[in-house]
C-alpha cells in the first residue's frame, strides 16, 4: 500500500487525516469521504443543523453518494424530509428531471437526475441543498438547476467543507479545505 501524504483537519470537533491526491497535474487536493465514518456524520450533521436551526425549509436535498450519510442525520434532526438527486438513470426513475455537472474528483461531465417520484418534494418548495464538500460548484450548479426546474427555491446552502480559495460567503461550511499547487 502506498504511503500518502495526509492533510489533518478537524471536523465538527473530530479529528481526521485525509489523503492527498492529484487530480489534475501540479494539483492536490485532500479526499474528505465520510461513508463510513459515522462519527463524523453524526459530529457534522448536528453541527450544520445547528447553524441551520433558523432556516426555513421543507426539504433537504443533496447529490449521491458522499454526503448521503450527512443528510440521513440532518433529516431526522431537523424534521425534514431528503431528496438525493441520482448520478445515473434508471428506467425506474420515470420522467427525471436533469442538470449536468463535472465534478473535480472524476474530471468528467455528470448528470444529476431528480427521481419523478420526488419531484413532489422539492416541487414550489424551500430547499435546502446539503453537500460534503463544494470545489468548483459544478455539482452545486446542478443542484441549484434542477431546485430552479421543480419551481422550488434554494433557502440556504450547506457543507462540511468548502474547498480553495473562492468566495464561498453564501455557504453555511464547517471549514475550508485548500487546494495544494505544486
Amino acid at each position: 500500500m502506498t504511503r500518502r501524504e495526509r492533510y489533518t483537519v478537524e471536523v465538527a470537533g473530530l479529528t481526521r487525516h485525509l489523503p492527498l491526491f492529484e487530480v489534475a497535474p501540479g494539483i492536490r487536493i485532500a479526499i474528505f469521504n465520510m461513508l463510513g465514518d459515522t462519527y463524523v456524520a453524526k459530529a457534522a450533521a448536528a453541527a450544520l443543523a445547528e447553524r441551520l436551526k433558523d432556516a426555513e425549509a421543507d426539504v433537504l436535498l443533496t447529490a449521491e453518494a458522499k454526503s448521503m450519510p450527512l443528510v440521513y442525520e440532518m433529516s431526522a434532526l431537523m424534521g425534514l424530509p431528503y431528496v438525493v438527486l441520482r448520478k445515473n438513470y434508471k428506467t425506474y426513475m420515470g420522467d427525471a428531471l436533469s442538470a449536468e455537472t463535472v465534478s473535480i474528483t472524476t474530471g468528467k461531465r455528470q448528470t444529476l437526475y431528480l427521481d419523478e417520484k420526488d419531484q413532489h418534494l422539492v416541487e414550489g418548495k424551500r430547499v435546502i441543498i446539503v453537500d460534503d464538500v463544494i470545489s468548483t460548484g459544478s455539482t452545486l450548479r446542478g443542484m441549484e438547476k434542477i431546485v430552479e426546474k421543480s419551481n422550488g427555491a434554494v433557502t440556504r446552502i450547506a457543507a462540511v467543507f468548502t474547498e480553495g480559495n473562492h468566495d464561498w460567503s453564501r455557504i453555511i461550511a464547517l471549514g475550508n479545505l485548500p487546494v495544494f499547487h505544486e
